[in-house]
């Protein structure tokens, strides 16, 4: 099972891919939505609750996390792997480089929050990618996107103006190319591609970070079933080896969980959990980012992560140690 959190909903857009790319895992989905956004608050702030909520996610087994923020990312996944080391983290990265290798005026809009937009990540990758190769970037804080979402509003006049306050300029400015910088903004993609009037390239970084967790996974399996190929009966092996075996066919006893151990979890269900008081637009889009991806008729629809999640509420306290 993959662990994957946002301040929010926004972080749907990143399991859509996923999706997409790996079928046959299976997803535990957190939307801390008691505390979002994390777009304005301090990187102390949303460090304590990315930390918090590894812990979390440690203790459903789970060992390889995806932070579907960028806020989140910048401020907090090169401490979170010094702190845990056991976990394999992969954040969302500004995709400034392909905005840049793509465009055709030479200016390219990155929409972001102001986190994003102050985090080493993003200063280094556009620096080095953009103004190193004379590639103007024109910023936007889309102040006020990230609440629509969670709102669930995804169209009318409002929400098409507020995305306009904001793209407009960049379009006089010359503007053929937009980075989405933050997970909650593929959902208005298609505001954008109508206040544009499909003018302007836009750029999600999602799929990209769900062929970096595939080949993170591949490359594991790879790994621990070479390791294990000479197995010789009634030798000591852990659970989690295991199910590796399993899918090459060595008998063993435990459940398969593909990729990613999950012994905990003994149903290995899809798991879609909030931490605020309302799970009705987190169901929504869960709901259409499925049906968009079964729609597509690219993977079965019986493949486990197409499966109906389990919703919850759940509590994370924040932990100072």
């Amino acid at each position: 099972m993959i662990g994957i959190f946002d301040s929010g909903a926004g972080g749907l857009s990143v399991l859509k891919e996923l999706v997409r790319f790996l079928p046959s895992e299976r997803y535990f989905y957190i939307s801390d939505a008691a505390y979002c956004p994390y777009g304005k608050k301090k990187s102390s702030e949303i460090l304590a609750r990315s930390e918090s909520i590894v812990k979390f996610f440690i203790e459903q087994n789970i060992n390889l996390v995806v932070i579907a923020c960028n806020t989140a990312t910048a401020a907090s996944v090169v401490s979170l792997r010094k702190k845990f080391p056991s976990i394999t983290f992969v954040g969302m990265e500004p995709a400034v480089k392909p905005a840049a290798i793509t465009t055709k005026s030479g200016v390219i809009g990155v929409l972001a929050t102001q986190g994003t937009f102050s985090g080493d990540l993003y200063l280094h990758t556009s620096e080095v990618y953009a103004k190193g190769n004379d590639i103007e970037i024109v910023e936007r804080v889309g102040d006020g996107l990230v609440e629509a979402v969670e709102m669930g509003e995804l169209e009318g006049e409002r929400i098409e103006a507020l995305v306009a306050k904001y793209v407009d300029p960049m379009i006089k400015k010359g503007v053929d190319t937009i980075v989405l910088g933050c997970t909650h903004y593929p959902f208005l993609s298609p505001i954008i591609e109508k206040v544009t009037d499909g003018r302007v390239n836009i750029i999600n970084p999602a799929p990209a970070i769900a062929r970096r967790v595939k080949s993170l996974l591949d490359e594991r399996n790879k790994n621990i079933i070479g390791q294990y190929d000479r197995i010789v009966d009634g030798q000591e092996i852990s659970k989690c080896e295991k199910n590796y075996l399993k899918e090459k066919k060595v008998e063993c006893e435990c459940e398969i969980s593909v990729g990613v151990c999950n012994e905990k979890n003994t149903k290995n269900e899809n798991v879609i959990a909030t931490t605020g008081k309302s799970l009705s637009v987190l169901k929504m889009l869960t709901i259409k980012i499925l049906e968009e991806v079964r729609a597509e008729s690219v993977i079965d629809s019986n493949s486990p992560s197409l499966q109906e999640p389990i919703f919850k509420k759940i509590t994370i306290t924040n932990n100072s140690k």
